[in-house]
């Protein structure tokens, strides 16, 4: 991963140097990409460099040689879709590298092809059917976000590609439509969602670039905040914790205020990028900025509560506890968490992802306190939420460790329980 950053920040150093070199502003050089000046910022502190599109446009409008962006040298005509394949493989490769990969699933080593292939750019193929109308991508784009909150990530990873390439086609069909790439914006957050549940993150920071590339394009702050969110979901996963609290905390800063004027949409939007602050900070350890972030989305939650899964998005007071208790567990507070636990299992949680996650945070912190036996259990309720979420990486990695810990083999049943998930202790 390291090799990756520093990749990052050099094309970020080389975008600079050339645009101070010109003595032209960063404003100046976004109005000629047709970007805000944001875009040129980030471009510069190496964080959306693996955009082979984008970094074209900057290599033309600074004059910089292509082969100084990492890119390689084209003929007078536009690249073909083949050649833009293999850099953007190229560079997700770079990206992907240094990642500790946990165990693959006993049922499959490899996230679903068909997903990687329509996240790459020119790669989408045209839809076998005529695209649907914007009403019916919009129903299908709810529908996508159903199957994640569900957990039912099968028929999410072979519904996305296909999702992908309708919206693709409708943009070509209407090129402009600001609508239409909100939706396709949208479809890649969930894709990017996906893939970190998966822990995938060569693969998600692919998805994240696409949806910050739509957002922008969709000029809508709702959907530019969430792409925001799973931005800073991946560097948090990365362990990139401090750049992503800078980066939810900007993103915030120009969102909070005057939340009783704001719309569902809006509120839920701000809410989890919040949210995500919390996640990020309390994986990094630092306890002001994730009681800050907790106190500003508890002040968001008394104007908006969306809590099921047909929702555009799950933000409540719940959900709000929820990220408390995930971060006591993340302190190595288990008795705070299983106290803030507690009043969350008599609740009723509608939405089976977040179910699932109360009582996966319940048995990281059971386990903090030694009490396996409890966490199995705790693991198995899980389990009957959601049983596709209970197989992801980070939830048989917290098996395999409870496994191993049990060394006199106490507890015959989670050592069944252990593999069957494909993690032997």
């Amino acid at each position: 991963m390291a090799d990756a950053q520093s990749e990052e920040r050099r094309i970020g150093e080389v975008i600079r140097r050339a645009r101070v070199l010109q003595r032209r502003s960063q404003a100046d050089v976004a109005s000629a990409l047709g970007y805000h000046q944001s875009k040129v910022s980030r471009l510069e502190n190496g964080r959306g460099t693996g955009e082979v599109r984008i970094l074209r446009e900057v290599a033309q409008v600074l004059a910089i040689p292509p082969h100084d962006l990492g890119l390689a040298a084209v003929p007078d005509i536009s690249p073909s879709s083949s050649d833009s394949e293999t850099e953007d493989m190229r560079r997700r490769t770079v990206l992907a590298a240094g990642i500790a990969a946990l165990a693959a699933p006993a049922a499959s080593s490899t996230v679903n092809q068909d997903l990687v292939q329509a996240l790459l750019p020119g790669t989408a193929q045209a839809p076998a059917e005529p695209v649907p109308d914007v009403q019916s991508l919009k129903d299908q784009v709810a529908g996508v976000r159903r199957l994640f909150c569900t957990c039912d990530y099968v028929q999410l990873e072979s519904t996305l590609p296909v999702l992908i390439g309708q919206l693709r086609q409708a943009i070509s069909d209407n090129p402009g439509s600001t609508e239409l790439s909100g939706l396709l914006a949208t479809t890649f957050q969930t894709s990017a969602s996906l893939l970190l549940k998966q822990s995938d993150q060569g693969n998600a920071w692919l998805a994240v670039g696409r949806a910050m590339a739509e957002a922008e394009r969709s000029g809508d702050p709702v959907v530019l905040a969430s792409s925001v969110r799973v931005h800073a979901h991946a560097l948090a996963r990365d362990s990139h914790t401090a750049q992503a609290v800078t980066l939810v905390r900007h993103t915030a800063d120009q969102l909070t205020g005057s939340y009783d004027r704001r719309s569902p949409k809006y509120l839920a939007a701000l809410g989890l990028l919040l949210l995500r602050g919390v996640t990020a900070a309390s994986s990094g350890g630092d306890r002001s900025a994730t009681q800050d972030f907790l106190t500003e989305a508890k002040e968001v939650a008394r104007f908006v509560a969306l809590d099921s899964p047909d929702a555009w998005a799950n933000f409540s007071p719940t959900n709000v506890a929820l990220h408390g208790l995930s971060a006591a567990v993340a302190f190595g507070d288990a008795g705070v968490a299983l106290d803030t636990a507690r009043p969350l299992m008599r609740r009723h949680i509608p939405v089976p992802e977040r179910r699932a996650a109360l009582w996966v945070e319940a048995a990281r912190a059971y386990s903090q306190q030694g009490r396996i036996a409890d966490g199995y259990q705790a693991l198995r309720i899980a389990e009957s939420c959601a049983a596709q979420d209970i197989r992801r990486p980070a939830v048989r990695e917290l098996v395999a460790d409870m496994a191993a810990r049990d060394r006199r083999r106490t507890l015959p049943e989670l050592h069944r329980f252990s593999r069957q998930l494909g993690v032997p202790a």
